[in-house]
């Protein structure tokens, strides 16, 4: 894991086409900004990790009644 210290306006290149910018710093928070292709799927990672679990229950007997998109918007 890379860990860097950025301030407000300052970026971090992730390859060619990827741009993490600092937009806004607050005590207890940052809001950044993501600049990617359209073709790059970006996801805060508690909704990935709600869609691996809903996944895994969803494996089971009772899998046509699941799905992660539909549960999502009823929460």
């Amino acid at each position: 894991m890379l860990i860097l210290t950025r301030k407000r306006n300052e970026s971090i290149r992730i390859g060619e086409q990827i741009v993490v910018r600092i937009m806004h710093t607050s005590k207890g928070s940052v809001k950044i900004g993501i600049e990617a292709p359209a073709s790059v799927r970006i996801v805060r990672g508690e909704l990935q990790e709600f869609h691996e679990l809903v996944g895994a229950v969803c494996d089971g007997p009772t899998h046509e009644i699941c799905d992660a998109d539909s549960l999502m918007l009823q929460h």
